[in-house]
């Protein structure tokens, strides 16, 4: 039987396995608000999803001066720990995925743009903290396509890049898999359309995240 080609999945999260965007949209709003900036359309709030929350706040307000920036870091980071009346889910299917990637022996770990602290509340909320004992959030290293986020998970696997997966579903993911030498797959149905993320060159493009394990098999 042929070696399989990878061991380690870093997966991304919000997009990814969770359909945050619309939550992650409503608190950049908020955080424009509680500068004082005029609204901005949600689909041009969302081209930062995926990044550091930092360079996520500077990207919607590019002339704004450093205060500013943060005091709209601390707006979102409020609105966000914020108990939620409708909390954000998981894709369909997601946590059977990861019982059956569990089961083929794959070890797995998130990389993501959120904090510590916010990644630690969704984790939780979840019960998912058992299949990501590795993880980085963007306010411990550099923000992606940085590779940094990358490479300290695989040292913390003791994993070569050549073994790594990141699956994501922006190009912030798919460069930052591409900047550590590691391959990617995108998936369509999160932030980034698919027309953005082939310009990543992910190996594949997958629809739905019920797919991963048929790919990974030699499926089509």
């Amino acid at each position: 039987m042929a070696e399989r080609r990878f061991e380690v999945l870093v997966f991304d999260w919000d997009g990814t396995l969770m359909d945050s965007a619309a939550h992650i949209v409503e608190c950049l709003e908020h955080a424009m608000q509680a500068v004082g900036l005029e609204p901005r359309p949600a689909d041009e709030l969302r081209q930062v999803i995926g990044l550091g929350l930092e360079q996520a706040i500077a990207g919607i307000m590019p002339e704004a001066p450093a205060a500013v920036i943060e005091r709209g870091v601390e707006a979102f980071r409020e609105r966000f720990l914020a108990p939620q009346p409708t909390p954000s889910e998981l894709f369909p299917g997601v946590e059977a995925v990861l019982d059956e990637l569990v089961a083929q022996g794959y070890q797995m770990a998130i990389a993501t743009g959120k904090s510590r602290r916010g990644l630690n509340k969704v984790l939780a909320e979840t019960g998912l903290e058992s299949y990501f004992p590795v993880s980085r959030c963007a306010d411990e290293t550099f923000s992606k396509p940085h590779p940094q986020m990358l490479e300290e998970i695989l040292t913390d696997l003791d994993t070569p890049p050549e073994r790594a997966l990141v699956i994501g579903d922006t190009e912030f993911d798919l460069l930052m898999a591409a900047n550590a030498g590691a391959a990617a797959v995108g998936v369509s149905y999160g932030v980034h359309d698919e027309t953005r993320l082939r310009q990543a060159q992910p190996l594949t493009i997958l629809h739905q995240l019920g797919e991963l394990p048929v790919w990974l098999n030699g499926g089509d």
